[in-house]
């Protein structure tokens, strides 16, 4: 063998040498299914981050699952809060061999794609709202927030109780998490003697909701409620301002509880607009500060809305594969239904269908450009 030969030959024999535990590595890849891009990628963004920076964690403490170590990666795919994109995600992660995904984020999204990702053995953990997502009560789908009947229901509570409303105008997008939530609101708020002076319905692309504003201010409701996303909650807000409606309280569940609300609304959204988000208040939370702390010095910005359950949720699996000595995804979601996980945002468990058995749900409005909590169910 020619020196030059011999010399690359030990040089590849010591590279393998010098690396044997890479060799020995568990490689786990986790997918992350959300809009990034389109309207809603502010959110999809901060899902994934809240993912990134678990990943991240975990490998800088290089846990051991069964005695081997695991190298943790993320697969971002935008389903474009698409259902028909959402499915081809699925698919792709499918044929990938990725057996972990969070997400999707959009009811409209996850229902579908749940179906997928059962029949191919995949653990979906998704802040999808809508009831009609664990119905099929798939054993590996799970709900890593409050469904719609709790946030829809405690902002109803909230408005008849503590409010005071007597007669409110409901709005919906025609997603299914818009038309979901405004389903639980509208029941939990007739069940609590509101007057609901109408339901009148529009799209998650739209931008103009003059003439439903104007048929519920003939109707003089004291507030409504919108089953929708933040960039259709923000300009619902200015025109009602703009056709003043200032005093009447525009209402919605999660996903108004958003930066992104105050960012496109400006000074129409303030102490007249209330969410309900899942969750206790996350300053409250022992953990909770601190990863706020984190989450902006890894991305200069704050967290929104999802990404400490997303966070919270990939640390559980982790604790699972673990506790289970396993990284296989039936071997893991066993342990999710019997275990429980202290996360950043709250103590996570899950019943038989996948739901969490106990979560709290938290009023919100804006002050200063800021969410401010009002009260916790």
């Amino acid at each position: 063998m020619p020196s030059t030969m011999k010399i690359a030959a030990l040089a590849a024999a010591a590279g393998l040498l010098s690396h044997p535990a890479l060799a020995q590595d568990q490689v786990v890849r986790i997918g992350l299914s959300g809009p990034l891009t389109g309207a809603n990628a502010f959110a999809g963004k901060d899902n994934e981050n809240g993912v990134r920076l678990a990943v991240e964690e975990l490998n800088t403490r290089k846990i051991k699952v069964g005695g081997k170590a695991v190298r943790f990666e993320l697969v971002s795919e935008d389903d474009q809060g698409d259902p028909k994109a959402g499915v081809n995600v699925a698919q792709k992660f499918a044929d990938a061999g990725v057996k972990f995904v969070l997400g999707p984020y959009n009811s409209g999204v996850a229902i579908p794609a749940s179906r997928v990702y059962h029949d191919a053995g995949i653990l979906m953990s998704t802040v999808g709202t809508s009831p009609k997502i664990t119905q099929a009560r798939y054993p590996n789908v799970f709900r890593i927030v409050a469904s719609d009947t709790q946030v829809g229901g405690s902002m109803a509570s909230y408005a008849a109780k503590e409010l005071k409303i007597k007669t409110v105008g409901v709005i919906d997008d025609r997603t299914a998490f818009g038309q979901g939530i405004a389903d639980e609101f509208m029941r939990q708020a007739r069940a609590s003697g509101l007057n609901v002076a109408g339901r009148e319905f529009t799209t998650d692309k739209a931008s103009d909701f003059a003439s439903i504003l104007t048929s519920f201010r003939t109707k003089k409701v004291d507030a409504i409620f919108f089953g929708g996303y933040a960039p259709q909650g923000a300009p619902m807000a200015r025109q009602m301002k703009q056709l003043g409606m200032a005093n009447v309280r525009l209402l919605g569940g999660d996903t108004l509880c958003s930066p992104e609300m105050a960012k496109l609304g400006g000074d129409a959204v303030g102490a007249n607009v209330m969410c309900a988000q899942a969750g206790a208040m996350l300053d409250k939370q022992a953990g909770g500060p601190a990863f706020k702390a984190r989450y902006k010095q890894r991305f200069q910005r704050d967290p929104d809305v999802y990404a400490p359950a997303f966070y919270d949720q990939t640390m559980f699996i982790a604790t699972a594969m673990q506790d289970a000595k396993s990284i296989d995804a039936a071997a893991v979601g066993k342990v999710l239904h019997t275990a429980s996980y202290p996360g950043v945002a709250g103590t996570y468990g899950y019943d038989a269908t996948g739901n969490l058995k106990k979560t709290a749900v938290t009023v919100y409005t804006f002050k200063g450009g800021q969410l401010a909590p009002l009260a916790s169910y």
